[in-house]
């Protein structure tokens, strides 16, 4: 039987104490790597944050930048130098979406004003005393709008059981067509002043084709002949509303020429009020200008109350008889045989209708040293519903 083999080598100590000494050595030496390495990270991870740090110190003096300002300063820099100086470059390479933005920019040098102008344009046009705030407005893309009115009843009869049944009226369908119109704006302004950073030419621009528009669509909405413009609704035919038919606007007269009845003058708008049916009398409206309206906040009933009664809150209409009241400075003033007053659903009775985009053309040759600035909008306008709107004549009959 041979020896074990001994593995020991020389100076080495094999006793217990010895293999424990020898295995902490190794482990000591270990964490001391692992440590080493922990804190060389956590090192550069405080570096990386303190270049952080400086870093969100110096951006916070800057102004904060939003996504939308982000998306509209483009359109606003691009629209204001073909204002000041003609540069279309900006323009031409602004991706423009949608088919109406598509649509205007033309071989003709025609451009969408950008968002946040043509905004404020729009918003001018609806806070007007027009029609336009009671009437029913729509969008189109296209030359003109239909509307389809059912104006006729079916008939009907009562039958038994073993009666035949016989054939009733058939209902008609009425389209009316309503074109769009061209609209236009030319202000003005010298080279100079758009050259100064200063001027908000924008602003400016809006308030003036604003200011144009909104008195341009007024009276055409009122009495517009519906050549080259809308058709207004005291353009259409008139008849007693006792003998009104569809395609005429029925009205109440006084009594009196040019005047109200001397002995009821109330009696002619309350009248007024009940000769429209009761499916538009819920949502009915009175449109005048501010001298008729003066006049008729006169009127007393026969226990001696005022028909007129102001607005409760700040921003609400005066109401007649509890219906709102729409001042139109283009509506007729008291005379003979005038059509002053109108009562009816002016959302059911008359349509506006009107193209989204709005075209502005630069012209610094026409009026040198000014710049011209030729703004055009698509509109048009029409009675939709003839049973809808009510007018008052102050004639005798």
């Amino acid at each position: 039987m041979s020896k074990p083999e001994t593995k020991a080598r020389t100076g080495e100590d094999m006793s217990p104490a010895g293999e424990l000494k020898t295995a902490m050595a190794g482990f000591m030496t270990d964490f001391r790597a692992f440590s080493n390495d922990i804190h060389q990270k956590l090192q550069e991870q405080d570096k990386r944050m303190s270049k952080l740090d400086r870093k969100s110190m110096i951006a916070g003096g800057r102004p904060v930048l939003a996504s939308a300002a982000a998306e509209e300063a483009p359109h606003q820099k691009a629209f204001a130098a073909y204002l000041r100086s003609g540069d279309d470059d900006g323009l031409r390479g602004l991706d423009i979406e949608g088919k109406a933005m598509s649509s205007a920019v033309a071989a003709d040098g025609g451009y969408l004003v950008d968002p946040q102008t043509s905004d404020m344009i729009r918003s001018t046009l609806s806070s007007t005393a027009s029609i336009r705030a009671v009437a029913n407005v729509v969008q189109v893309e296209a030359t003109s709008y239909d509307v389809l009115v059912d104006h006729a009843d079916m008939g009907a009869g009562w039958a038994t059981e073993t009666d035949p049944a016989s054939e009733t009226g058939t209902p008609q369908i009425d389209r009316i067509s309503i074109p769009l119109h061209e609209l236009s704006a030319l202000p003005k302004a010298s080279q100079r002043l758009l050259d100064d950073s200063a001027f908000d030419i924008e602003g400016w621009l809006a308030t003036r084709i604003a200011d144009k528009f909104a008195r341009s669509e007024a009276a055409a909405f009122v009495e517009g002949d519906g050549i080259d413009k809308p058709e207004g609704f005291l353009t259409a035919s008139s008849v007693d509303n006792a003998g009104w038919s569809w395609g005429s606007l029925g009205y109440v007269a006084t009594g009196a020429d040019g005047d109200f009845d001397a002995a009821n003058p109330a009696d002619a708008i309350i009248d007024l009020v009940y000769a429209l049916g009761a499916e538009y009398r819920a949502n009915g409206t009175f449109v005048m200008n501010s001298k008729t309206a003066g006049a008729v906040r006169k009127l007393k009933d026969a226990d001696g109350r005022f028909l007129w009664s102001d607005g409760l809150t700040a921003g609400e209409p005066a109401r007649l008889m509890g219906y709102p009241v729409l001042i139109a400075e283009d509506m007729p003033d008291i005379g003979t045989n005038a059509m002053a007053i109108a009562f009816g659903d002016f959302a059911a009775g008359y349509t506006v209708a009107e193209r989204p985009d709005l075209r502005v053309l630069r012209d610094p040759f026409s009026a040198k040293p000014h710049v011209l600035f030729y703004a055009t909008k698509r509109v048009g306008g029409a009675i939709s519903d003839y049973a809808a709107i009510k007018l008052l004549k102050f004639g005798l009959s």
